[in-house]
């Protein structure tokens, strides 16, 4: 059993912070017309293509992470992550639906074997924040809905695996879901003698830091789990103080905390950005860990950035940052059995 000190929030926040993480995801931005008029932009030349771009993929964007871009200026990397464009009506060869081939890897509803050792639970399809990159924008969330069947049967699977020692929460966000439901997985998986660890990806405690509430570090501070918390952070601007403190407490609830980022083109796509987030995570108490090559999902072709240009940006980083600041540039390809390194010097 690991021991854990359960933490509590117990810091003096503002009205703003404290509204429940509920009413923030329910009263995120819906609509394209709504994010221009919030960040004083004008309708032209935005709104017909962020509508186009909408009708592909509805837009999701909490007050906290809108309260962090730049009003009047269309170009700001947090923006650029969440505003639909004309672009992703078009086509470009090579990105398609399902990049990554996972409809081919579900082992039973809602769990995905990519690994030999990790399984990947689909807790939700929903997300906080609908990020135009995303890989899973097409992923048939409905039909990896979980019923209480299907619930037993994933944790049935588990238990004839031997192999497996280590269960993802994923989705969606894992934590668009309410902390009972989290916490009865959590419990339910802890009972399989062969699984140490329990892993989290999420964006949620970046886009609505309120999401880091007391219900979810008593969970996470009472498991016998091992637990790793995976965020995706592609931008330094997206850590404000209240991302600091909401860290700070999933820390204080034992959790080691790690980082996703993409490589996109108009976010993150410089050597001084990249450098400044790695010394932001760490600086939140958050090790860098992988950078991302683009996965080619239709309707993001936009975002691409090639390979050359991501090992060159790696390359300097290397010059610029101690090693263990600098998150490894990877790829991942349908069918291997890991993430696909890129060297660097080929």
């Amino acid at each position: 059993m690991i021991q854990r000190t359960p933490a509590r929030i117990e810091a003096h926040l503002s009205d703003h912070e404290q509204r429940s993480w509920q009413q923030l995801l329910s009263g995120a931005v819906k609509s394209p017309k709504e994010l221009l008029r919030r960040l004083e932009l004008p309708e032209e030349p935005w709104l017909a293509g962020a509508e186009q771009g909408h009708r592909l993929f509805q837009i999701r964007v909490p007050e906290p992470f809108l309260n962090r871009m730049e009003k009047g200026n269309p170009a700001d990397p947090l923006l650029r992550q969440v505003l639909p464009l004309a672009d992703e009506a078009g086509h470009a060869p090579g990105f398609v639906s399902d990049p990554l081939e996972e409809s081919g890897a579900i082992a039973t509803t809602g769990l995905i074997r990519k690994y030999r050792s990790r399984a990947l639970l689909m807790v939700t399809g929903q997300c906080a924040i609908n990020c135009r990159y995303c890989f899973r924008r097409h992923f048939p969330y409905d039909e990896q809905r979980l019923s209480p069947h299907d619930r037993q049967r994933v944790i049935d699977t588990l238990g004839a695996s031997p192999e497996i020692n280590e269960v993802i929460f994923s989705g969606g966000d894992p934590l668009a879901v309410n902390d009972r439901l989290l916490s009865q997985w959590a419990s339910a998986i802890s009972g399989i003698p062969h699984i140490r660890r329990l892993r989290l990806h999420t964006r949620l405690p970046v886009v609505i830091p309120q999401r880091v509430c007391d219900e979810l570090l008593k969970w996470l501070s009472t498991t016998p789990l091992q637990v790793v918390i995976v965020l995706h952070i592609n931008h330094p601007a997206e850590i404000d103080g209240p991302t600091r403190r909401a860290l700070g407490y999933l820390r204080a609830a034992g959790a080691t905390l790690l980082n996703q980022s993409v490589i996109l083109r108009g976010v993150n796509d410089r050597t001084a950005v990249l450098e400044e987030l790695s010394e932001t995570l760490f600086d939140a108490g958050v090790l860098p860990y992988y950078l991302h090559a683009f996965d080619p999902v239709t309707g993001a072709h936009h975002f691409d950035v090639s390979d050359d240009e991501a090992r060159n940006l790696v390359r300097e980083l290397l010059a610029r940052l101690p090693g263990f600041l600098v998150p490894k540039l990877v790829r991942e390809e349908p069918g291997k059995e890991s993430k696909t390194p890129i060297n660097l010097f080929p």
